[in-house]
């Protein structure tokens, strides 16, 4: 066992006249490492990713209220008189005359 132990510290199954089976697999699982790290590392890079547009979601949403919030107040009657009154415009005290127009044929 002790001897196995020193071998395998030493490197020896690297050099002798079976090596060529360990080394391919020394290479596979190289291979296999590189992959996982590199996905792994992708995986990250996605997370942040979506966490970053996840932000920028709620603030286009709050953005979106505030700006209908406005318009809703910009659409009420008494918001427009009173930017037509500051211009000198002021609304009619007499109702409007119905024009009637006969067509003889």
């Amino acid at each position: 066992m002790r001897d196995r132990l020193i071998n395998i510290i030493k490197g020896n199954f690297l050099i002798n006249e079976n090596a060529s089976g360990n080394w391919s697999f020394i290479i596979i699982f190289l291979l296999l490492s590189i992959i996982m790290i590199s996905s792994s590392h992708a995986v990250d890079k996605k997370v942040h990713n979506i966490s970053k547009l996840n932000e920028e979601i709620k603030s286009l949403r709050s953005e979106f209220v505030d700006v209908r919030s406005n318009l809703m107040q910009y659409q009420m009657e008494s918001s427009i008189l009173i930017k037509l009154n500051e211009k000198g415009i002021v609304s009619s005290t007499h109702p409007p005359n119905k024009i009637i127009v006969n067509v003889k044929n």
